[in-house]
Formats: C-alpha cells, sequence, structure tokens
C-alpha cells in the first residue's frame, strides 16, 4: 500500500481543488465538450446510432455502425436523461437508436451482429458475441427508465437470461482476441463476462427485486470474488477452465488487469445496492491492490494488461478507459468511507488524465483513446470513445454531489 502522508480537514478537497471547483470541471468536460462533439460529428440524427469511427477532427472515416457502441450510447443517453439531465434531445437520441437496434434484430435470443452499415444492414466482417447482447440489456434496462416503459426491463431481461444459459453451455467458447499467447484463443471461462453479467443484473435490480436476476448476480460474485483470484500472487486472471481452475501454462499468469479493476469497483456499486458491507471491504481491498499493481510508478497511469505475472510482462501502451476504472472506483471509496487511500490516490489519478488525455488544442476537446507509454501517439485519430469516457464523468459527478452535499 502506499503510505498515507497527507492530514486532511473537515473540508474536503481532491486533486487539490474543493468539490464545487471539480464538480465544475466535470461539467464542463461532459456538456461544453464531449456532449456537443458527439452530437456534431458522431451521433446519426438521420437513422440513429453512432459514427464512431470518427477523427479527432470530427472526420467520418466510416459511417458502419457496431453494436457495442450503438448500445453503450444507449445507456449513455438515457443515464444522463434520468440522472443529470431531462433535456429531451437526449431522450430522443436514446429512442432512435433503440429503434435501430431492434430492427437490427428483433429476437432477444439472437446474438446482435458485429456491425452493420448506416441504415442497420449487417455486415458480415466479423461474427458477434456475446458482449454485444449484454451491452443491449444493459442499454434497454437503462432505457426503460428514460421512457417510463417496462417492457424494455422485460427485454432485457430477457436477453440477460439467454446470454447466461448461452455462457453456460459446456462447449461454449469466447474468442480472446487480446491474449498473450497465440496458441490460446479459445477462452471458456473469462472474467470479463462475469464484470459486464454483473453490471446489467445490478442496472436491472436497481428498477425492481427479481429473484431470477438475483440468482445470476450471486454466481458473477461467486465467480469473481471466489474463483478468479487465485493464490500466491492474489491477483485476478481473466480466463478460466470450464471447471472454474486456472489454465494451465502461459495463461495462468494472464491478468488483464483493467478488466479486474473494473470489476471490483462493479462489485463495490452492487455490494452497496445490496448493503453488504463484507462483500464492499473484500472487493475495496482487491480494488486497492489491483491499481497500485497496475500504477505506472515512472510515468504515472496505470497499465491494462499484465501479460506474465511472474515475468512482470506488460502491454506498455495505456488506454483511456483504464484510467476512468480506477477514478470511478476511487470516488465510489471517498463518497463511501472518505478513504484516506483513496483520496490521495485520487488526487495522482485525476490530475495525470487530464495531463495526459485531454486534447486541449483541437475543436471542443476531444480526450485521446491511448497511446503510449508516454501517450504520446501522432495522428489524427480512428475512433471516438462513447461509453467509458461519458459514463466516468456521469458518475463522478454523481459521487462528487453526494459529496457536495455531505461537506
Amino acid at each position: 500500500m502506499k503510505k498515507i502522508n497527507k492530514k486532511y480537514t473537515n473540508t474536503l478537497k481532491l486533486a487539490g481543488k474543493p468539490i464545487s471547483e471539480l464538480v465544475s470541471e466535470y461539467k464542463s468536460f461532459l456538456f461544453d465538450d464531449y456532449l456537443p462533439f458527439i452530437d456534431q460529428y458522431v451521433f446519426d440524427h438521420e437513422f440513429g446510432g453512432f459514427k464512431c469511427n470518427t477523427s479527432y477532427s470530427g472526420r467520418n472515416i466510416s459511417t458502419d455502425k457496431r453494436t457495442w457502441y450503438d448500445a453503450r450510447g444507449v445507456w449513455v443517453y438515457s443515464y444522463l436523461y434520468v440522472n443529470l439531465d431531462k433535456d429531451i434531445r437526449y431522450r430522443h437520441n436514446a429512442e432512435k437508436t433503440v429503434a435501430l437496434l431492434l430492427k437490427v434484430n428483433e429476437e432477444m435470443d439472437k446474438l446482435w451482429p458485429w456491425a452493420y452499415d448506416q441504415k442497420g444492414k449487417p455486415l458480415s466482417e466479423k461474427k458477434p458475441d456475446i458482449y454485444g447482447n449484454l451491452f443491449v440489456a444493459e442499454a434497454l434496462a437503462m432505457y426503460s427508465q428514460a421512457v417510463k416503459d417496462e417492457k424494455y426491463w422485460e427485454k432485457s431481461k430477457d436477453i440477460l437470461i439467454n446470454c447466461m444459459k448461452r455462457y453456460e453451455e459446456t462447449e461454449y467458447t469466447y474468442e480472446l482476441q487480446y491474449s498473450p499467447d497465440p496458441s490460446f484463443q479459445d477462452a471458456p471461462i473469462v472474467l470479463g463476462h462475469w464484470m459486464i453479467i454483473l453490471r446489467v443484473c445490478t442496472g436491472l435490480l436497481k428498477i425492481k427485486e427479481d429473484h431470477v436476476i438475483q440468482n445470476i448476480s450471486d454466481k458473477c460474485i461467486d465467480a469473481l470474488i471466489e474463483k478468479h483470484q487465485v493464490p500466491p500472487h492474489n491477483l485476478m486472471l481473466e480466463v478460466l477452465n470450464r471447471d472454474m481452475q486456472p489454465v494451465k501454462g502461459a495463461m495462468s499468469q494472464f491478468v488483464y488487469i483493467g478488466h479486474a479493476i473494473e470489476s471490483l469497483w462493479m462489485l463495490m456499486d452492487e455490494a452497496r445496492r445490496r448493503k453488504d458491507t463484507h462483500l464492499f471491504d473484500v472487493s475495496a481491498e482487491r480494488f486497492k491492490k489491483h491499481v497500485e499493481v497496475a500504477w505506472d510508478d515512472v510515468y504515472g497511469g496505470v497499465f491494462h494488461c499484465l501479460n506474465d505475472i511472474e515475468a512482470n510482462a506488460w502491454d506498455l501502451n495505456k488506454v483511456l478507459w483504464a484510467q476512468h476504472e480506477v477514478l470511478i472506483g476511487l470516488l465510489i471509496l471517498i463518497d463511501h468511507k472518505k478513504d484516506a487511500w483513496a483520496i490521495e490516490f485520487y488526487d495522482e489519478m485525476y490530475n495525470y488524465v487530464v495531463s495526459n488525455f485531454v486534447q486541449k488544442d483541437r475543436f471542443l476537446k476531444p480526450w485521446k483513446i491511448g497511446g503510449n507509454r508516454h501517450i504520446f501517439k501522432k495522428g489524427e485519430g480512428e475512433r471516438i470513445e462513447n461509453y467509458h469516457h461519458p459514463r466516468s464523468l456521469m458518475m463522478g459527478l454523481g459521487y462528487l454531489n453526494n459529496l457536495l452535499i455531505k461537506n
């Protein structure tokens, strides 16, 4: 653990700033920069959906769309409308994109295509995966609150159940494109699956209780807490065998640590929903360990991929989404228990992210989605991030507003 040297007064400051100033910064990043950029260059006002294959200057490299990105965009606009701003434009954008998604696939037990053209005609560039359906389920749950229509909650539940059945089939495997071992591509049990399934469960259960969804949530928690973290290193392995035991060989050393950090803040959030103090505390301590292991002591920020634990072999590129997962988890800890470790780490993390990812010299200041260890990456960019970035800003505003009230 980092040694905590700072002393804190009753008036909490984060990143060296009053909470009110941070709230203003988050609002500016979201409402002055991100949302106008998406509205002007990325959102398809004619057909719905998101043209995320767009440069930092707003040039649409392609008008094709992906299930992942469209579903995530629906979640963002719906969450925004429900929790932060009742601007009817946000709900309309979500409605238009939901219509596109349901045009692309009307059957909840089928996989949504990986990609489709601007009007929704499926493309065969890559086979679909379970994540697309899970992101649609997450989106529809939040959308049901935005439009106050329970049928979308039910659709979300149906998709979740079908995804769980598919995942639990003995022959199921996932093509692990980020595998460090070229000979291992088909993974039967993946931490990232439990993570997203848990998040869908939490979203549905925050709206209303359901014993079927609760049981699925319990399975996710057991897998993440009891199975994926193994001794002696006590880090969360990305891949397990079907029997929930570590895969032999190189994959027994593989920690996709960005997913581990993300899943641990999601476990903390679910623990708060359940009012489960033990689950929160266990998840919090593991979150702290994984963040410290992932932290780059030389240049700052966190790495997202540990290819080999024993060899300490890292992918040295840095990605924006992993930094955002740390920020969310830190704010949960600060909001929940004014955690001193989290307060100090937030000071470093927030200042690092704003200094290295915000492109202040560009119109509407789009954030870089990644780069090398130093975040140096020339070029116009090829994709605009439409999920982890706004999610961190929106959820962050919620936690910061809580702190403002408490202060």
